[in-house]
């Protein structure tokens, strides 16, 4: 049992120490030299976990992919329809990545990786398929599956393209669930029912809360602050 709760601390240290760097310094840019020093572990005790960086990022994408639905579920509700939960997932991924370039980074490496990625995309599609199912009911779960390698795609290419005045977070958001959603065959009526609920949504404060909820569960303190990439609310 000790060797186990050693196990367990020494895992959470180097989780923390990643989270820190990565935001710190970005993905690419943190060694694994930092890594060790930061986390105070031994290359061994840290390849015993999780045999490389990359296996660090998949253990924060099964987390993050987790808390978004969740905190997606909390904010629909029980009332709406499920394609208002898979708006405001989606929404808040997008988010994410503009609260911090090194975050943005972090994001779109999970979505290149080999790993990750293939986590990211049988977990969506296990979500999709009770989602818009109703939509199209001549489609089976692996036709939801397939559908996801392009949304998974589309995802990734507005992720990787910075919000700008003339391309603000809003305009973006609409972009791409109008995309995903027809895609999707959501009639057009709900779809802008849809975006006219992600528009009333205070999407920048809930995906501070994803990354607060984050660091709560690491049982870290850590300050996180928004880097001028989006603009203040008015």
């Amino acid at each position: 049992m000790a060797i186990r709760s050693d196990g367990l601390l020494t895992k959470k240290r180097i989780l923390q120490s990643c989270v820190k760097l990565f935001l710190e310094n970005g993905y690419h840019q943190t060694t694994m030299q930092q890594i060790l020093k930061d986390a105070q572990v031994s290359a061994s005790s840290f390849q015993n976990l999780f045999q490389s960086k990359d296996g660090v990022l998949l253990e924060l994408v099964d987390f993050m992919f987790e808390n978004q639905f969740s905190m997606a579920r909390h904010v629909a509700g029980e009332a709406l329809p499920p394609v208002y939960v898979y708006a405001a997932e989606t929404a808040l991924q997008i988010t994410l990545t503009e609260l911090n370039e090194n975050l943005r980074q972090i994001y779109l490496e999970v979505y290149t990786q080999e790993r990750p990625l293939a986590y990211i995309q049988r977990a969506t599609a296990k979500e999709l398929y009770p989602i818009f199912g109703p939509y199209q009911p001549e489609l089976t779960e692996q036709d939801f599956v397939e559908l996801e390698y392009g949304t998974s795609g589309l995802m990734r290419g507005y992720m990787a393209s910075p919000c700008t005045a003339d391309f603000p977070l809003e305009r973006k958001l609409e972009k791409f669930l109008t995309l995903a959603l027809r895609g999707y065959k959501v009639p057009e009526e709900e779809l802008q029912k849809v975006l006219a609920f992600l528009g009333g949504l205070d999407i920048r404060g809930i995906a501070q809360r994803v990354m607060e909820e984050l660091f709560r569960q690491l049982a870290m303190r850590y300050e996180f602050s928004l880097d001028g990439l989006l603009p203040p609310e008015k």
